[in-house]
């Protein structure tokens, strides 16, 4: 008999364990600390980066990026055109799933627009415009066409027709005031369709 009590006890204290190790990692229980709760950083500066691009990069760089990103089917130099104005290009892309079309327009071989046209059919709206606000707050400018978060050096917009823009502010303002501001996303468009016949 004692080995059957000795077992009992045995089974029942590791059964005791069990629950306790599942409690604890399920969270039921959680260890006191002194410390304080954890305070919320202020939020970041606007980003000038999607994945491997970046504003400021020459067109070399990111050529080399949209080769080695999955995202966009880039073909090389037939994605590339010169824009009517002096000193600047754009390189047009199509996108892949998330991405339907993507532009990036460069000024003295440096990357100041990046458009990434996004498939409505996989992403909405809501959850750019959700994401985007919970790391960088409340836009700045919020109307129905788009919504602006600008820190001074950086725009990042989401606009409808859905796409999401960032502009380096420094050269988009010196063209701006020399009279030569970056065309629409809507104009990039039409041009592309007028091109196509």
């Amino acid at each position: 008999m004692p080995d059957i009590r000795a077992r009992s006890c045995i089974m029942t204290l590791i059964m005791l364990f069990l629950i306790l190790n599942m409690a604890f990692a399920q969270g039921l229980f959680s260890p006191s600390t002194t410390e304080s709760p954890a305070v919320p950083e202020e939020n970041p500066g606007i980003p000038r980066t999607f994945r491997n691009l970046g504003l400021g990069m020459s067109m070399e760089e990111v050529k080399e990026a949209l080769k080695a990103d999955g995202l966009f089917a880039y073909r090389g130099d037939p994605d590339v055109s010169l824009l009517p104005r002096p000193n600047e290009s754009l390189i047009e892309v199509s996108g892949l799933s998330y991405v339907r079309r993507a532009f990036f327009q460069f000024h003295e071989d440096r990357l100041f627009v990046m458009i990434f046209a996004i498939n409505e059919s996989r992403m909405d709206h809501y959850s750019i415009f959700t994401s985007i606000s919970s790391k960088y707050g409340k836009p700045q400018s919020l109307s129905p066409a788009e919504s602006i978060w600008d820190d001074g050096v950086t725009r990042l917009s989401v606009e409808r027709p859905l796409a999401v823009k960032y502009i380096d502010l420094e050269i988009f303002n010196s063209l701006k005031e020399a009279g030569q501001a970056e065309q629409s996303w809507e104009e990039l468009l039409r041009i592309e369709f007028l091109n196509a016949f």
